[in-house]
């Protein structure tokens, strides 16, 4: 027995410095084109033009007729969320799009905020950007990029810019007082898709950069969560000396020391840097990582391998993209939330704002697109790409929310970003922090700035 233990900690502690050991180091600043046939060789247009959204009778008459045609199959008896989005409520959801959804007033909502659009390696990349509407004198807002990731979009963060940019009108201190850029991923939303095969992570991240260099932001800080927290990872691989700060609420850290840390934790976490709370939040291990993870990732496979053959079908019908995307509003905020009948949306969330992200993949026609991230991001496997096995060097902020898909304890968070200096367990919220939570992540991301000024 003792002598089990021995050589465990033995070999556990021997994998560990080997993959502990690595030389600080950056990703290449390479180039890229990644709009339709060869690049010009005139110089790109370098113009920042306004942008609004728009909408039209004949749009919203389309997608009515569209949702008239749907063809409704009944669930099965007490199935709730387990085979999926239930029917059931699907019927419900379609009836407030089809009859009570107003479109061309979200629109007006979207456009409150100031959009924007500007060529960057080929593509048309359109992004926010919202100013702090006073400032205390003699001060200058701190410019802060957010991104997201998949199946959210821009409209995730509207939320939570206020408390950001006007914190004193929201019940905030103006210590921190942000100046906030939010773009849409190139191939999501108003964002041009790439023309050519591999535009992945860190061809993104090298044109977010390029577009803070644009908006004449040479330091700034950098906020995101599930595609948004890799693209912000990579940003801050690419260019260190540029990022002041990052803050995440999703990482993807999976590596030998988490795989040994999952199988010894529940008896030795004491001793492989978990605490009581990671304990609680990933064992048992069976129900909470590898039961979880296999309910929650088949709509991953596909995207990673044929993205192109069920976006065509989500493509063409708005009920079935509305299922696809909604389903997992409801189980990434909450896993329980598969045993009701209606998902638990309206718990945490309003059809409005739900089906105004719907409404900007229908829209722009990007369920596609969007999907083929995945292929280029992991369709050529786990580990495979430069990145995922570098570290990131820059001050970081971490915020755990309990409902996430996978918990990263803070032991997994310092190995991948060692200049961890703020990870928070969050008392409530799940994956769509910025949209379900914005109060609790616009504390967080003050509290990591807060620490990281007094050093």
């Amino acid at each position: 027995m003792w002598l089990e233990i021995l050589l465990t900690s033995v070999l556990g502690f021997a994998i560990y410095w080997f993959i502990s050991w690595d030389k600080e180091e950056t990703l290449p600043l390479e180039d890229g084109w990644w709009g339709p046939g060869t690049r010009s060789a005139a110089r790109e247009d370098d113009s920042i033009r306004p942008f609004k959204v728009e909408t039209s009778d004949e749009e919203i008459h389309d997608l009515h007729q569209r949702i008239d045609k749907f063809r409704f199959t009944p669930p099965l008896e007490d199935s709730c969320f387990h085979y999926g989005f239930n029917s059931n409520y699907l019927k419900k959801v379609i009836s407030y799009w089809r009859n009570g959804f107003d479109w061309k007033k979200q629109v007006e909502i979207l456009n409150r905020y100031p959009h924007f659009k500007t060529k960057i390696e080929g593509l048309d990349i359109h992004f926010i950007h919202v100013k702090p509407p006073q400032l205390p004198a003699g001060r200058t807002p701190k410019p802060l990029l957010m991104v997201h990731g998949w199946p959210g979009s821009f409209y995730e963060f509207y939320k939570i810019i206020p408390l950001l940019t006007d914190p004193k009108n929201h019940g905030l201190s103006d210590e921190h007082v942000f100046e906030v850029i939010c773009p849409s991923i190139p191939g999501y939303g108003f964002s041009e898709a790439s023309s050519k095969k591999g535009f992945n992570s860190v061809a993104t991240a090298r044109i977010f950069y390029k577009l803070m260099l644009r908006l004449g932001f040479q330091e700034f800080y950098i906020q995101g969560g599930d595609w948004g927290s890799l693209i912000c990872t990579n940003m801050a691989q690419l260019v260190p000396s540029h990022v002041k700060g990052l803050h995440l609420n999703m990482a993807l850290v999976l590596s030998n020391l988490s795989t040994l840390t999952l199988l010894l934790g529940r008896r030795f976490g004491r001793f492989l840097g978990l605490t009581e709370r990671d304990v609680e939040l990933l064992y048992p291990v069976k129900e909470k990582v590898l039961y979880s993870l296999m309910r929650e990732s088949g709509y991953m496979h596909i995207q990673c391998t044929k993205p192109d053959t069920v976006g065509s079908a989500l493509n063409d019908s708005p009920v079935g993209l509305a299922a696809y995307i909604l389903e997992k509003f409801s189980t990434w905020t909450n896993t329980e939330f598969r045993y009701l009948e209606d998902g638990g949306l309206e718990r945490k969330f309003s059809l409005d704002d739900l089906l105004t992200n719907v409404m900007l993949y229908w829209t722009t026609g990007t369920i596609i697109s969007s999907q083929r991230f995945y292929k280029e991001n992991l369709g050529q496997g786990w580990r495979t790409q430069k990145h995922e096995r570098m570290k990131v060097y820059v001050p970081t902020g971490f915020s755990a929310f309990p409902f996430e898909l996978l918990h990263t304890p803070e032991k997994w968070v310092r190995f991948k970003y060692p200049k961890l200096i703020s990870y928070s367990y969050m008392v409530r919220g799940g994956h769509f922090a910025a949209l379900e939570e914005p109060e609790l992540l616009a504390h967080d991301i003050r509290k990591f700035l807060s620490v990281l000024e007094r050093q």
